[in-house]
C-alpha cells in the first residue's frame, strides 16, 4: 500500500482485522493515531511499528493467524514466505565475533554486503541504528531482529535475511538486563513482505528447543538445515 498516511477504511483494509475489532483498539488508544479535522489518521510507520510489537508478543496460535492473514491478502504472487529460502548460506556467520552494539550493526550489515543483495551496507547501518532508538528489537532470550524502521528497496537487490550466532552474548537493549548472543537482519522490499516474514520468524524463533539447537551448531550449512527443518514442522 504506497500510502504514507491511512484513514480509518484504509488501516480496516491493511491490518485485515473486522471494522469493529480495529475500532475498539483505536478507540482505546491501543493503535497509534490521530484526529485531523474530526477524520482519524494513522501513520504507516508508526502502524508498522505497532504490528511489530504485537506479533513479538503473540503466541504462535496468534502469529499462525497474522501469517495466514497477510498470505491471504498478499499482493505479491508467492503465497508462503520460506525463511530458510530467504537465507543465502554466505549471510550466515558462525561464530559471529562481536563485543558491542555498535560492531554487531557494522558486523551484520557487512554480512549482508557480502552477498551482493545489498548495495550500501553504512546506508542500512544508520537505518537499523535509528531504529534501536526508537524501540530496541532485542529480545528477552537473547535474540534480536534487526530492521530499519521502513523497507529500503532501493539499497537491496532483493528480500532476504542475515543471521550472527555469537559465541557470547553483549548488551544489546533487550529487557532484564539480557543479553543477545543471536542476532537476524531483515532486509525488505515492502512492508507486508516485511510484516509476513517478520510473523514466520518470531514462529521459528519460538519453536521448542530451535534457540538451544542452534546455540549448538558450528556451521552454517547446519543451521540453514535446522531452520528449514523448523519452518517444516510449523507448517
Amino acid at each position: 500500500m504506497p500510502h504514507s498516511t491511512l484513514d480509518f477504511s484504509q488501516l480496516v483494509k491493511y491490518l485485515h482485522l473486522p471494522e469493529s475489532k480495529v475500532k475498539k483498539l483505536v478507540d482505546r488508544g491501543d493503535i497509534p493515531g490521530r484526529k485531523v479535522k474530526g477524520d482519524w489518521q494513522f501513520s504507516m510507520p508508526e502502524i508498522n511499528t505497532w504490528l511489530e510489537q504485537r506479533i513479538g508478543v503473540s503466541d504462535d496460535g496468534e502469529l499462525a493467524d497474522i501469517e495466514d492473514n497477510f498470505e491471504r491478502t498478499s499482493s505479491t504472487k508467492e503465497q508462503t514466505v520460506q525463511i530458510a529460502t530467504l537465507m543465502p548460506v554466505e549471510a550466515i556467520a558462525v561464530p559471529f565475533a562481536v563485543r558491542t552494539k555498535e560492531s554487531a550493526i557494522r558486523s551484520m550489515t557487512q554480512l549482508a554486503v557480502n552477498t551482493g543483495l545489498l548495495w550500501d551496507g553504512e546506508k542500512m547501518a544508520d537505518a537499523i541504528r535509528k531504529r534501536e532508538e526508537l524501540h530496541p528489537t532485542a529480545l528477552d532470550n537473547g535474540v534480536a531482529i534487526l530492521h530499519p524502521r521502513r523497507p529500503t528497496s532501493n539499497i537491496l537487490g532483493e528480500t532476504f535475511l542475515a543471521l550472527g550466532v555469537a559465541p557470547a552474548g553483549i548488551p544489546f537493549g533487550g529487557g532484564f538486563g539480557n543479553l543477545t548472543d543471536i542476532f537476524f537482519l531483515l532486509c525488505s522490499m515492502d512492508d507486508q513482505i516485511h510484516l509476513r516474514i517478520l510473523a514466520r520468524l518470531s514462529r521459528i524463533i519460538a519453536a521448542p528447543d530451535f534457540l538451544v539447537n542452534l546455540r549448538r551448531l558450528e556451521s552454517a550449512q547446519e543451521i540453514k538445515q535446522l531452520i528449514a527443518d523448523t519452518e517444516a514442522a510449523i507448517e
